[in-house]
């Protein structure tokens, strides 16, 4: 039997977290709705302290409510035009800015996320997003040409509903790079956030409503993902899906595209290299290696393998030990602050258990190795690797945890850098032009810097290699990922 969303139940009060209410049902239709079950979500600043908000958790007919209210909206939103759906676009990412310090706060409390970062780059990283999209569908052209006596345009179409399932880390700024080009594309989108980092994704919908998205454009759906998220995925009135998360999970929702032929990007996480040759700035290289703890290594991108020129091993291990040194632990809302607690107790025994598996197969812990009592802190930790082929080498631990490795020449880095599965980013450190050029090109990875990190034109293609991911996002390339291309050819008689 079919359950509309007139018959779910009615939306669940809303939490205040941080001073702010937030909304904890899920958004479809334009309506605020609940679902029988619920979920907890615990702030990683005190998890002993209980829930900070208890959401609604949906379940196959919360998504196939939320489907056909997608379904319902393509029909007004896709056939909006470019014009006026940039309009809305750039009131939402206005809206974005004005709410900056909700968004920040929430988010801090939510997942632990660095509060100045927050405040500073990534609301208004994510606010550019939506500007970024406005603007690039306002400039598109049709291409048109004349052929063989036809005049040929090629135009893009709105695909139709896009199931959009973002990561944990950096909930709010990942949502919104991810979901912009897909409203911006004409696409009404069905958003299904992580469940241990929900609470941002719920501000931003009410938000959508704000700047004004037609009922069923912007669709949110909260609750567990082996619930909910693979009945979305599995709906064949889906046209797009777009993910961001682990290689098992990913595999799993391609399946589900797979069966019913819908197009599927998905990033899905990294084990980038860094590698520091002796020609290097040692002081900035060495700085930005201890940077790779940020917030408590939890981001796709880090470098964390180390790579270091053996001649320089000992002065790079120095420098290192001495900067991590002074790097505190704390709570992210601390302007003193430089790490921050993990986002779950479950994620920090996982971080935990790469360590101590490495402990006992003979690999070297040079620091850290251990959880801080107290907290959901981990130490920063570096361990040497017995082997290339050691665990804590070719799997993603998204931790605080690095490994450091030495090499002899450039063709033994390229190899070892290339030595993993993964192939999102990399990192190279030379004073040489003709270096950078070299092993820049021979790196296998979607994204490679060379003498800096996470520095980014948001129009370049993003996405990974090997089990990093498939397809690309950013600018043109993910309008064209949510469009369905068509070729209209039409007959010039007056030259007959």
């Amino acid at each position: 039997m079919r359950m509309a969303v007139d018959d779910l139940p009615a939306a669940p009060s809303p939490a205040n977290v941080a001073g702010v209410d937030v909304p904890t049902g899920h958004l479809i239709g334009g309506r605020w709705v609940g679902s029988v079950a619920t979920f907890d979500t615990n702030s990683p600043l005190d998890w002993n302290a209980g829930p900070i908000a208890t959401l609604a958790r949906g379940d196959a007919a919360t998504a196939e409510a939320a489907v056909d209210a997608a379904v319902a909206g393509f029909a007004v939103w896709g056939a909006t035009p470019a014009g006026e759906r940039a309009e809305v676009l750039r009131r939402l990412a206005d809206l974005i800015e004005a709410n900056t310090d909700a968004i920040a706060d929430v988010e801090t409390a939510d997942m632990a996320f660095m509060n100045a970062s927050m405040r500073a780059r990534l609301v208004g990283r994510g606010a550019a997003n939506f500007r970024l999209y406005a603007d690039l569908i306002v400039e598109h052209a049709e291409r048109a040409w004349p052929a063989k006596n036809m005049a040929n345009t090629v135009q893009w179409m709105p695909a139709g509903p896009a199931v959009v399932i973002t990561p944990w880390n950096a909930p709010f700024m990942l949502s919104t790079w991810k979901l912009a080009p897909a409203l911006a594309a004409g696409n009404p989108v069905i958003h299904k956030p992580a469940e241990w980092s929900p609470l941002t994704a719920a501000l931003l919908a009410e938000l959508t409503a704000e700047a004004g998205f037609p009922p069923g454009a912007y669709n949110l759906v909260q609750g567990i993902g082996e619930e909910v998220g693979a009945a979305l995925v599995a709906d064949p009135r889906v046209r797009r899906i777009s993910f961001t998360g682990s290689p098992e999970t990913g595999r799993h929702i391609g399946r589900a595209a797979a069966a019913n032929l819908v197009p599927f990007t998905a990033e899905l996480g990294g084990k980038g290299p860094m590698l520091v040759f002796a020609d290097a700035d040692l002081d900035a290289a060495v700085h930005r290696a201890a940077w790779q703890y940020d917030d408590s290594g939890q981001v796709c991108l880090a470098g964390t393998r180390l790579l270091v020129e053996a001649s320089i091993r000992e002065e790079f291990l120095e420098r290192f030990h001495a900067t991590v040194d002074g790097l505190r632990l704390g709570d992210p809302r601390d302007a003193d602050t430089d790490i921050a607690p993990m986002v779950h107790p479950e994620h920090r025994d996982n971080v935990h258990g790469f360590v101590e598996r490495a402990r006992a197969a003979g690999d070297t812990i040079v620091r850290g190795g251990a959880p801080v009592a107290g907290s959901l802190h981990y130490e920063p930790t570096l361990i040497e690797p017995a082997s290339n082929d050691a665990e804590v080498v070719q799997s993603e631990i998204f931790g605080p945890v690095l490994t450091f490795q030495t090499f002899d020449d450039e063709a033994e880095a390229v190899r070892m850098a290339n030595s993993t599965a993964y192939g999102l980013s990399a990192m190279v450190w030379t004073g040489s032009a003709e270096r950078a050029d070299r092993v820049g090109r021979a790196l296998r990875a979607g994204l490679v810097w060379v003498n800096t990190f996470l520095v980014r034109d948001l129009t370049a293609p993003f996405g990974g290699v090997g089990i990093s991911g498939i397809g690309r996002e950013g600018g043109w390339h993910a309008l064209e990922f949510h469009s369905d291309l068509k070729t209209l050819m039409v007959l010039d008689d007056t030259t007959s």
